[in-house]
C-alpha cells in the first residue's frame, strides 16, 4: 500500500546516480518528493559515476564516467574530466547496443542530446538523465529537488530525519540494504512512518542471449518502449513494506 493512501507526504532520499537501473524510478511511484542527496561524499567505485548496459554478444559493460580526483570530496562538488571525450565514447557504446531495439529511435533523440551538451558537474549530468527517464518510465508528478539545495545538518539518521522535516515529510522510504544499519528509533520518536523499498524487478524479452537485470534503464526503454512504464509499475507493485516499529 502507498503511504499517500494514508495522507502522509512521503519522502526518499537517494544519492543521484548515473543511467540508473528501472527500481529507481519506482520511487517516484511512491514517493511524494525525491531529494538527490549530493551533500554527501562522493564514492569513485559505486553507481554515482558508472552503469551497466548490454552489448550483443549477450555480456554487459560498464559505462564509467571520468571525473576530476579530488579526495573526500562530496558528490555534488565532483567536476567531469572532459579533457577525455566521454560524450561521444558513451553515445557510441549506447549506440551500438541499442541502435537495433525496437524502440531505440523513437526513445534515443531526448538522451542523446544530453551527451551533445557540455557538462562540467557530475550531479548535473545525472539529474538531468534522471529527469528525462522518469517523464518516460513513470506518469508521476513527484517534485525532485537537491539536498544541497535545503541547508540541512546533522549525522547519519539525525540528518535524514532534519530533511524530511525540511521538506515537510512524516513518511520516510528507504532501500532495503538499509536494515542492516539504519536506527528505526529515531524515526518513531519524531512520528515518522519508515518504509523499506523492495523492488521485484520483472523480466523482459531482451536481446541477445539470457535476461540479465539490473541494466540501466535504457535497456527496458529501449527494448520495450511504452510497456516500460506498466513494467515499473509491476516491479513496484507491494513493493513498500512499513517498519513495524514505526
Amino acid at each position: 500500500m502507498c503511504p499517500s493512501e494514508q495522507a502522509q507526504k512521503t519522502v526518499v532520499i537517494v544519492q543521484p546516480l548515473y543511467l540508473p537501473w528501472m527500481g529507481y524510478f519506482g520511487y517516484f511511484s511512491s514517493a511524494d518528493t525525491m531529494v538527490l542527496y549530493d551533500d554527501i561524499q562522493f564514492n569513485r567505485r559505486s553507481w554515482q559515476r558508472r552503469n551497466r548496459i548490454k552489448v550483443p554478444d549477450g555480456d554487459f559493460t560498464y559505462l564509467t564516467l571520468p571525473v576530476v580526483k579530488n579526495h573526500g570530496q562530496e558528490i555534488r562538488d565532483v567536476e567531469l574530466n572532459n579533457d577525455e571525450n566521454w560524450q561521444e565514447s558513451h553515445w557510441k557504446s549506447i549506440h551500438h547496443s541499442y541502435a537495433g531495439a525496437p524502440y531505440f529511435d523513437e526513445y534515443s533523440e531526448r538522451l542523446e542530446t544530453v551527451y551533445h551538451q557540455e557538462w562540467n558537474r557530475l550531479v548535473d549530468l545525472n539529474t538531468r538523465i534522471i529527469e528525462i527517464l522518469a517523464d518516460e518510465l513513470v506518469p508521476s508528478d513527484t517534485e525532485v529537488m537537491l539536498s544541497s539545495e535545503l541547508d540541512v545538518t546533522g549525522s547519519k539518521t539525525e540528518r535524514l530525519i532534519n530533511i524530511l522535516d525540511a521538506v515537510d515529510g512524516d513518511a520516510y522510504i528507504s532501500g532495503p540494504a538499509a536494515r542492516d544499519y539504519l536506527d528505526t528509533e529515531p524515526f518513531a520518536d519524531a512520528g515518522i512512518s519508515l518504509y523499506w523499498h523492495e523492488f521485484d524487478h520483472p523480466e523482459y524479452p531482451q536481446p541477445h542471449g539470457e535476461f540479465v537485470s539490473h541494466l540501466s534503464a535504457i535497456d527496458v526503454l529501449f527494448n520495450m518502449g511504452p510497456e516500460a512504464r506498466n513494467l515499473v509499475q509491476e516491479g513496484e507493485e507491494d513493493a513498500l513494506v512499513r517498519d513495524p516499529d514505526t
